[in-house]
């Protein structure tokens, strides 16, 4: 939709020569800057965006949003030219509210969701449940953008212009409701800073990401972000208080005078989850609202679901639905893309799931989850990232081992580092009695024909991706076809 230009102050900012221009435009990428653009010029991990003001300026901007180390940079670029220039503390808080303001229109109701696991589950149930409830509704994060309004994302937490942008087209499509995911990255990044939130969810804590902060407490603190500086002092907090970390976020949530959802199996919780009954199409659910028993069925694979679709229906109950009425919409939830997915079934019998596990805690939660759900052997196929968290690679080894049957080692997106060596690392925890396969459309194909009726095969790290990264280069890979193909050709189908 088209977009009035406006002037700094309108944004929030204020040049250092007073000059309040107005601006037609807002960009973190030098490459995109239009003539009357604001050029955000942000630290990065390799140069600083002020770096490249010369092209900035050739291309027609009219100011530029810098740190103090951006500034130093740009006195002698931005000398004698017609450029405004604004000077912040924290200039990537500054670039999310003036993205907001600038773009100036979002869903009216939004959620966030954070956490090393569960946030795409959480989000699109959270969507669906809405949809149920016929509201048009989106979720946002690693899968895209997905529900009354679609759209790719290469992001799991956009950065602020491509968000606001995203949300301002939304709303003017008639999307009234929206979740999203709110990555650790994200977070740090001051990306979400922008968004009005009604409520945020806190799924759990485990390793991830030590490849970009650099301890524990540097990683839990970019995640206590959204509750601590994101949720507004009248949202609404929900807590898996199941995790270690819960108490800590809730305690931090009621500090700030945030009403608090607390969702798990302890006598405290809101929602809590008293008994699951698993089967091989899914499961019963009795858990207890505000000490009032329901039972639902879910036709979901595993027992963290429950979790996941108890913290979505917290999130809508906090947005102002009726309890009795999201609790009716969750038989009628279908399984997130790559999450914990049916891929295809053997002649006979046996079955194969795909599902985006791609950290130590969430393999062993991924397995321990189907388990239950499997009568024979369960086979495990996993991998570790590269260019990634290099120390968790050895731990996703042993927790396939020690709860998988059979364990097949495979790449999974080595990127630029030495495919063998990754999977060395991963072989270090998985054991000697592990099987390695380097090719992994032929790891999918031995997984699938060590199946004997009542096994399963779990297929994990990858989930809803449909490329596999060498080097720098994407190749077409999708798990969930691979895994159709390799049954198909199995059985003799093709």
């Amino acid at each position: 939709m088209p977009l009035t230009a406006k002037p700094l102050s309108a944004l929030g900012l204020t040049a250092r020569s007073g000059e309040d221009v107005s601006v037609s435009g807002v960009s973190v990428d030098s490459r995109l800057v239009k003539p009357g653009y604001l050029f955000a010029a942000l630290p990065g991990t390799k140069a600083h965006g002020a770096t490249f003001l010369e092209g900035v300026i050739e291309r027609g901007a009219v100011a530029v949003l810098t740190d103090r180390a951006g500034e130093e940079i740009a006195k002698p670029l931005l000398a004698g030219a017609p450029v405004a220039l604004v000077v912040v503390e924290d200039a990537r808080l500054a670039l999310a509210c003036a993205a907001a303001l600038f773009f100036g229109a979002q869903p009216a109701t939004m959620v966030a969701v954070t956490g090393t696991n569960g946030k795409t589950s959480v989000a699109s149930f959270t969507r669906m449940i809405w949809q149920a409830l016929g509201l048009e509704a989106a979720n946002i994060g690693t899968t895209g953008v997905e529900g009354a309004f679609t759209a790719p994302s290469s992001h799991t937490t956009p950065e602020p212009v491509t968000l606001h942008r995203l949300l301002a087209d939304m709303a003017a499509a008639g999307v009234t409701h929206a979740a999203m995911e709110a990555s650790s990255h994200g977070l740090a990044q001051r990306r979400l800073d922008g968004v009005m939130l009604r409520a945020a969810a806190f799924t759990n804590f485990t390793q991830d990401h030590l490849d970009y902060h650099e301890t524990f407490e540097e990683y839990f603190e970019a995640k206590a972000g959204l509750f601590s500086r994101v949720l507004p002092d009248d949202g609404t907090a929900v807590v898996n208080i199941d995790d270690p970390k819960g108490a800590e976020i809730a305690r931090e949530a009621v500090e700030r005078g945030q009403k608090v959802l607390r969702v798990g199996r302890a006598d405290a919780c809101e929602i809590q989850i008293q008994a699951q009954r698993f089967d091989a199409s899914g499961q019963d659910v009795r858990f207890l609202y505000m000490g009032g028993p329901q039972l639902v069925r879910l036709p979901l694979i595993g027992g963290f679901q429950a979790m996941n679709v108890l913290t979505a229906a917290a999130l809508v109950i906090a947005c102002g639905a009726e309890p009795a009425e999201v609790f009716e919409a969750l038989p009628k939830l279908s399984t997130v893309r790559g999450r914990m997915q049916l891929a295809a079934t053997r002649a006979n019998g046996a079955t194969v799931f795909v599902d985006y596990a791609h950290t130590p805690d969430a393999v062993e939660t991924a397995l321990k989850a189907l388990r239950p759900h499997v009568i024979g052997r369960l086979v495990a196929i996993v991998g570790a990232g590269g260019d990634r968290d290099r120390t968790k690679r050895p731990l996703m080894g042993a927790a396939a081992a020690a709860y998988a049957d059979m364990v097949i080692v495979t790449d999974d997106n080595p990127r630029t580092e030495d495919p063998a060596s990754i999977r060395a690392a991963v072989m270090e925890g998985a054991g000697a009695e592990a099987l390695e396969v380097g090719d992994r459309a032929e790891a999918i194909l031995r997984g699938v024909d060590a199946l004997g009726p009542g096994d399963a095969l779990l297929i994990m790290g990858k989930g809803h991706e449909r490329g596999q990264v060498i080097g720098t280069d994407v190749f077409p890979f999708d798990d969930v076809e691979q895994a159709s193909i390799a049954v198909a050709a199995l059985d003799g189908v093709i």
